[in-house]
């Protein structure tokens, strides 16, 4: 079952919030990061990127990196920018998209839960990528942004919640830059607090949505903390890790797209009629084509869009993973016709999240720069809860999740 606790959130002051929060660590890039903060001494990036401190060029795994991360997050302590609540809470998280808005419950979660595959992931992660996030914790003993799961629906939890949401938040603040609303509550009610800690107990398993490498870095320090102290008990603060937790049925997950620097060798005309052999092609002409349904795609070549619908037999209902749209693409498209084998080093492919548009994918391959593009259909969560369930590991670039928390809303100290 799974088991969650409260936690004495560290926090920006209300008139401060917008100031200290920024996007997460991995959706852009120092350039990015240092174009963003600006002259704010007071964004995280200062802290999640750090090296937005130091000359254009500086590696962001720089060993002088992560020490000005530590400073940078002593100093927003000190300076009152970020100020610890006197007591545990759980929170709560909405964001609003498009006139939708999802809500999440901020917890510790148990690291043991992770560890025993309680909390279930669905991606492969790589050692480096964690390792650099685990260096991020250690150094800062804090887990400075969240991770995003998923649960089963829930009517007492979203109940709960519904009754926090007629209240006024603690921040409500649009963000600049992808023009979505965030609000935030804190629950300050014992009894509350009770029902969602016996609420999640009650759950098998609780889900991975996105951040798969700073769940497990976060879970490995964690077990790094409990193995390394010889008074351990299991109650104390870095037993857990901070997450957000959205009930599944709101979560938002966008295609995912390819686009292509090359037809291995083929022509236009050899390549759709390579493609006919699993697919029914259909011309659909100049006009962006979006994918309708599961095992549809949509292709974008020379000017035209075409309709691609998988044929019987192409793929197994009963196969959790044979039967997703992405293993369907790389299996019969991309590794048997295109010759891409390995989706995560071939530097003949590139993915688009679904954020962006269609109309991306024409551009790139408008402009000369991509040979075609290549659209499917989103994933499902219950796709990625049964796979997750199954053991079994989705192909790299499946799930675009919209819209991405905020950091800095709220930070968990690991002592």
């Amino acid at each position: 079952m799974a088991k969650v606790k409260p936690f004495r959130g560290l926090r920006p002051p209300r008139e401060l919030v917008e100031k200290v929060e920024s996007r997460p660590y991995d959706v852009l890039d120092s350039d990015e990061a240092r174009a963003e903060a600006g002259d704010n001494e007071l964004s995280l990036y200062h802290i999640i990127k750090p090296e937005i401190d130091f000359p254009v060029g500086t590696s962001e795994y720089d060993p002088r990196v992560y020490e000005r991360a530590a400073e940078n997050f002593k100093k927003f302590q000190d300076k009152g920018w970020l100020v610890q609540d006197a007591r545990e809470h759980y929170y709560i998280y909405a964001q609003t998209m498009n006139g939708r808005t999802q809500y999440g419950l901020v917890v510790g979660a148990w690291v043991n839960d992770y560890m025993e595959g309680r909390i279930k992931k669905h991606e492969l992660t790589r050692r480096d990528k964690e390792e650099d996030r685990m260096k991020h914790v250690r150094v800062n003993d804090a887990n400075m942004e969240p991770v995003f799961f998923a649960y089963p629906d829930n009517k007492v939890l979203n109940d709960l919640i519904m009754r926090y949401a007629a209240t006024e938040p603690e921040y409500d603040f649009v963000a600049p830059i992808d023009g979505f609303r965030h609000q935030f509550w804190v629950i300050d009610s014992d009894e509350d607090m009770q029902t969602i800690t016996d609420e999640f107990a009650k759950m098998p398993s609780l889900y991975i949505a996105d951040g798969h490498h700073r769940s497990a870095a976060a879970a490995l320090v964690g077990a790094e903390k409990q193995r390394l102290n010889p008074n351990h008990t299991g109650q104390e603060e870095y037993n857990y890790f901070m997450a957000v937790c959205f009930q599944a049925s709101q979560l938002t997950i966008l295609d995912y797209n390819r686009v292509v620097k090359d037809l291995n060798g083929l022509t236009s005309n050899e390549f759709l009629k390579a493609l006919s052999e699993s697919f029914d092609v259909i011309n659909c002409g100049p006009n962006i084509y979006k994918p309708g349904r599961l095992h549809e795609f949509s292709l974008y070549l020379d000017g035209e869009w075409y309709s691609l619908v998988a044929k019987p037999g192409t793929y197994d209902e009963n196969d959790p993973i044979g039967v997703l749209d992405v293993d369907i693409s790389s299996r019969l498209i991309l590794d048997k016709i295109l010759g891409i084998k390995d989706l995560r080093s071939s530097n003949r492919i590139d993915f688009v999240g679904g954020l962006r548009g269609l109309g991306e994918l024409k551009r790139r391959v408008d402009s000369g720069e991509m040979r075609a593009a290549l659209a499917l259909y989103p994933v499902s969560m219950q796709q990625i809860i049964d796979i997750a369930d199954s053991g079994k590991i989705m192909p790299p670039k499946a799930t675009w999740f919209e819209p991405k928390l905020r950091s800095g809303l709220v930070v968990h100290k690991l002592s």
